[in-house]
Order: C-alpha cells, then structure tokens, then sequence
C-alpha cells in the first residue's frame, strides 16, 4: 500500500522524499562511543584497530603480546566481567571451493584474497573473545593476529576461568598453542590424529568424494504421491 502511494506521488515529491531519507540524521551511541574512547586511553598502543557500530557490540583488535594483559583492563578497569566464549577463524578462501558447488560443473575462478573483518587483520588466523559488562550489558569482541609461522598466543584461563575449553577447541581444530594452558588435549579428536579440520586448507573429503546434499535432486519419500500413483497401477 505504501509504495503504491509513493508511486501515484509526482517525480517532484518523490526527489523530495529521497532527499530527505539520504539526509536524514546518523545515529549516535554516546555510551559506546565514550566507552571505546576511554578503553583506547587505557589500553594505549595495545589498540590496533577498532569498529563501533551504533547498538551493537564494540569490535577491538590488539597488539598479540598484548593479548592477555588487555583483557584483563577491560576486566578489572572497564567491568568487562562476564566471559561469553573464544574462538577463531581462519579468513583464507578454501583452496578446495565451496561445499555447495556443482562438482559436474567447471571450476569457477576463485577469489583468494583475504579479507579480515572488523577491526582489520594482518594474518590469516585470528582468536577473538567476547565480554560483556553485566551492568551495562555492552558486549564487545576481542582479537588478536596470530602468527601463521608460529601460531601461539597467551592462555586467558588466568583472566576468565571459563576460557579452558574454548582454548582447547581451539588448539584442536586451528592448531593454535595457548602459553600458559596446561592442558590442551584434545575433546573430539583421537590423540593421534593429523591436521585442524576447522582450518580452510584442511581438505573436506567427504565432500569430496560426495557432493554436498543441498545441490543434488531430492528423491521422492517412500508413500508419496509419485510411489502411491505407482503402486495404484500395479494394482489395476
């Protein structure tokens, strides 16, 4: 209803109503902005980049031997004290494609530049932490580079407990050693096992030797329509 009215309205009216939405005011989120101005004066050149976006959580990328002792300022000095969980990405295209492309098809040409996110990235892996305030309830996301030739970064468990196993997730499906964990067996894997499968050049091989499901014709369910007009022949 409503675009039809702006539709019946004249071109005139129309540019003025366009005018007006691209002019209209940008949000401000005063309380994120003071927050991510205070923690950069009390991080210093542990910040390497950040990213606010109005209402949602506050994106900050620091320094990888500043790892632990920022979190914990934002712990103790900013009242970041509740631990929502640590992981990582490796942001490399997968050299092998997409589970989802038609292996009967030619191989598309492939994008393979990297391209980190918020808050930027100089490696491709990156471990990332989420905190929130319980007061305020502003969250913010943490990370830090990790070196591709020596992926090791120091363990949080000193500064939020419940960093134990999301560390040796990690370490188990990226490979990255935190210093400091004692205990980074593995929860999934078997001991003896090659390779982090969560990493892109990790090849997929189930995908590989069957295409991913989502791309082949769906065969009709036993008792369906196609099963029951067949069934009815037969019995005529």
């Amino acid at each position: 209803m409503q675009f039809q009215m702006v539709l019946n309205l004249p071109s005139a009216k129309v540019k003025q109503l366009s005018s007006t939405s691209e002019t209209a005011t940008p949000v401000v989120d005063t309380a994120r902005e003071e927050l991510l101005a205070a923690i950069k004066i009390s991080l210093g050149d542990a910040v390497v980049d950040s990213h606010l976006k109005p209402g949602d959580d506050i994106w900050l990328r620091v320094r990888t031997d500043a790892w632990q002792s920022s979190l914990k300022k934002l712990r103790d000095v900013h009242s970041f004290d509740y631990f929502c969980f640590l992981s990582a990405i490796d942001w490399m295209p997968s050299p092998y494609g997409r589970g989802e492309d038609d292996p009967t098809e030619p191989v598309p040409e492939r994008d393979t530049t990297i391209r980190p996110g918020y808050a930027g990235g100089e490696t491709r892996i990156q471990v990332f932490v989420r905190i929130v305030n319980s007061t305020s309830h502003i969250g913010i996301n943490v990370k830090v580079d990790v070196a591709d030739s020596a992926p090791v970064i120091d363990s949080l468990i000193t500064v939020y407990a419940g960093a134990n196993w999301h560390e040796r997730e990690a370490h188990e499906m990226f490979g990255i050693d935190f210093a400091g964990h004692s205990d980074l067996r593995n929860m999934y894997l078997p001991v003896d096992f090659e390779g982090h499968p969560l990493r892109k050049d990790f090849p997929l091989l189930a995908r590989m030797v069957k295409p991913w499901p989502g791309i082949v014709d769906v065969e009709p369910l036993p008792g369906g329509d196609d099963a029951g007009d067949a069934s009815d022949g037969e019995s005529s």
